[in-house]
C-alpha cells in the first residue's frame, strides 16, 4: 500500500506539526506550501493522498481540489477547515472531497479520515479487479459466439449496466458519507439525510435486479382475447395517488368500441406501468411547470387492433435523445433512472409484433405509442 502523503498548508507551523505527527502514523510526507506548489509536487509523486488546507492565499483549497480532480479523479483529498468553514467544508464534498477535518486537528479524527481514504482506495480497487475479471469473463463468453449483432448487444449491455450500477454504487457511498458525518457531528439532520439517501438506492438496486431478472427471461407472450382497455383501468387505479400527490391530472381518453383482441394482458400492463411511471417522472422533474398532466388513451388505428397513447406535459426530448431512449440502458433521468424499463417495453412489444415508438419536442412534453396487431404472428 502506497503510504506516501501531500499536505499543503501555508502555515510553517502547521506544516511541520502535521508532518511529525503523520511521519508517526507511517506516511512518506511531501509538503507544499502554496496550491500551486501542490500542484507541481502533485504532478511529480501522484500521492494517492492529499491533505489540504481550505484557506490559503492566492489559491484556496476548493480550487486546489479542483485542479486535482481534473488531474486524477481517483485522488482522495482531505480538506483541513477552522470551525467557522463548515459551508466551505460541505461546499468541498459536493467536489468529491474524501472528508474534512476541524483545526485544531484531533489525532484520532485525522487517523479516522486517512482509514477511511485508504478503505476508498482499496475498495475501488477491488472494484476495478472485479470490472476487470467481469469484463474479461464477457470476453470469454462472447468469443464463443458467432453472430456479430450478438457480440455488439452483449458489450453495449455489459457497458450499460456497468454506467447503472456505478450510479447506484455513487449514490450508496455518498449516503454512506453523510451517515458517518452526522454520527460523527452528532448531527440528527445528516443522520436522516444519508439514511434517506441509503434507502433510497437500496430500492434502486432492488428494482434494477428485479428489471434484469424481468428482460433477461425468454419473453414468451401468453396470447389471450382480452379487452384491451382493463391494462388501462388498472394502471390508473395504481398510479392515481401518486399523480395526485404531486398535483398532475391524470386522466383517460378511451375508445369504447375497441373490440377484444390477442395479447398478453400482464406483459401490457406492464408496459403501459412502465410509460404512465415516466411520464409522471418527467412532470415531477420539471418542477416549475403549471398544469402538469398526463393522459392515456386507447384508440381505433386502421391496420391495428388497439393504440396506445401516454402523453405528458414535461420538458420533453429533444431529436437526438429521442432515437437513443430504447437503446441498452440509456435513461433521460440521470443517476435516476436506468433505462432498462423503455427496453423491457421495447421487447414486449417486439415480442406481439407491435410498434412502439416516442413523440416529443423540447419545452412541449412527449408522446409515447404502443400498436397492437389484430392477431398474434408466429
Amino acid at each position: 500500500m502506497d503510504k506516501s502523503i501531500l499536505l499543503v498548508d501555508d502555515e510553517e507551523g502547521i506544516r511541520k506539526v502535521l508532518s511529525i505527527l503523520l511521519t508517526d502514523m507511517g506516511y512518506e510526507v511531501h509538503t507544499a506550501a502554496t496550491g500551486t506548489e501542490a500542484l507541481l509536487a502533485f504532478e511529480k509523486l501522484r500521492p494517492p493522498i492529499v491533505l489540504t488546507d481550505i484557506k490559503m492565499p492566492e489559491m484556496d483549497g476548493i480550487e486546489l481540489l479542483r485542479h486535482l480532480k481534473q488531474i486524477s479523479p481517483e485522488t482522495e483529498v482531505i480538506m483541513i477547515t477552522g470551525h467557522g468553514d463548515m459551508n466551505l467544508a460541505i461546499k468541498s464534498v459536493k467536489y468529491e472531497a474524501t472528508d474534512f477535518v476541524t483545526k485544531p486537528i484531533n489525532d484520532e479524527v485525522l487517523e479516522i479520515a486517512l482509514q477511511r481514504a485508504h478503505e476508498r482506495i482499496s475498495m475501488r480497487r477491488k472494484l476495478d479487479d472485479y470490472t476487470h475479471n467481469l469484463e474479461q469473463l464477457v470476453r470469454d463468453k462472447t468469443q464463443k459466439l458467432v453472430e456479430a449483432e450478438r457480440l455488439a448487444a452483449i458489450g453495449q449491455t455489459v457497458a450499460g449496466l456497468s454506467h447503472a450500477i456505478k450510479n447506484i454504487t455513487g449514490g450508496l457511498k455518498g449516503g454512506a458519507f453523510v451517515l458517518e458525518k452526522g454520527i460523527e457531528l452528532g448531527e440528527q439532520k445528516y443522520l436522516l439525510q444519508g439514511w434517506e439517501m441509503i434507502k433510497g438506492n437500496v430500492d434502486k438496486i432492488t428494482n434494477l435486479s428485479m428489471d434484469l431478472l424481468n428482460y433477461a427471461k425468454d419473453i414468451r407472450p401468453d396470447f389471450q382475447q382480452y379487452d384491451p382497455l382493463k391494462p388501462v383501468y388498472e394502471v390508473i387505479a395504481l398510479m392515481r395517488g401518486r399523480a395526485e400527490e404531486n398535483g398532475i391530472d391524470l386522466r383517460t381518453q378511451l375508445d369504447p368500441g375497441i373490440a377484444p383482441c390477442f395479447f398478453d394482458p400482464d406483459l401490457i400492463h406492464h408496459s403501459l406501468l412502465n410509460l404512465v411511471t415516466n411520464a409522471l417522472d418527467a412532470c415531477i422533474n420539471d418542477a416549475g411547470r403549471k398544469g402538469k398532466k398526463v393522459v392515456v388513451r386507447a384508440i381505433k388505428k386502421p391496420g391495428w387492433a388497439v393504440e396506445y397513447q401516454v402523453e405528458d406535459t414535461g420538458c420533453g426530448m429533444s431529436a437526438d435523445i429521442q432515437k437513443k431512449i430504447f437503446q441498452s440502458f440509456f435513461s433521460t433521468k440521470g443517476t435516476e433512472g436506468t433505462g432498462i424499463g423503455l427496453m423491457i417495453t421495447k421487447k414486449i412489444v417486439d415480442e406481439h409484433n407491435g410498434e412502439v415508438e416516442a413523440r416529443s419536442k423540447v419545452g412541449k412534453g412527449s408522446t409515447f405509442v404502443i400498436r397492437l396487431p389484430k392477431m398474434p404472428q408466429k
